[in-house]
């Protein structure tokens, strides 16, 4: 499974911004993706998870209410929406797909909001 993705960027505190991930390889294996950040100087963090199906979706508290993940299967391709961007979001956000124990991950985009 190879995952790329895209749509990081510098941008306004309170402003949006849409990463996707796309996916290629054996991408029926897949049993659920994520997106996970890394800032400066500390440990990578769950941001959400979401399950093959997009049925079932989870949150790290600190972005519930303004992230939202979603995937599109026919696609090959798993989002996450974020608004109301705060300085603490600033981090390289990755992608992230689980075949069953096996986890593949991303190369990462930067994402960066100015105070």
């Amino acid at each position: 499974v190879q995952l790329v993705e895209s749509g990081g960027g510098l941008v306004q505190a309170g402003g949006s911004l849409r990463l996707s991930c796309a996916a290629s390889g054996s991408t029926f294996s897949i049993n659920a993706m994520g997106w996970y950040r890394q800032a400066p100087g500390k440990q990578r963090e769950l941001v959400a998870t979401i399950t093959t199906s997009g049925g079932s979706t989870n949150y790290a508290n600190s972005v519930k209410g303004r992230f939202t993940i979603s995937r599109d299967n026919a696609k090959n391709t798993m989002y996450l929406q974020m608004n109301s961007l705060k300085p603490e979001d600033t981090a390289v956000y990755v992608c992230n797909a689980r075949v069953v124990v096996v986890n593949y991950w991303g190369q990462g985009t930067q994402v960066t909001v100015s105070s």
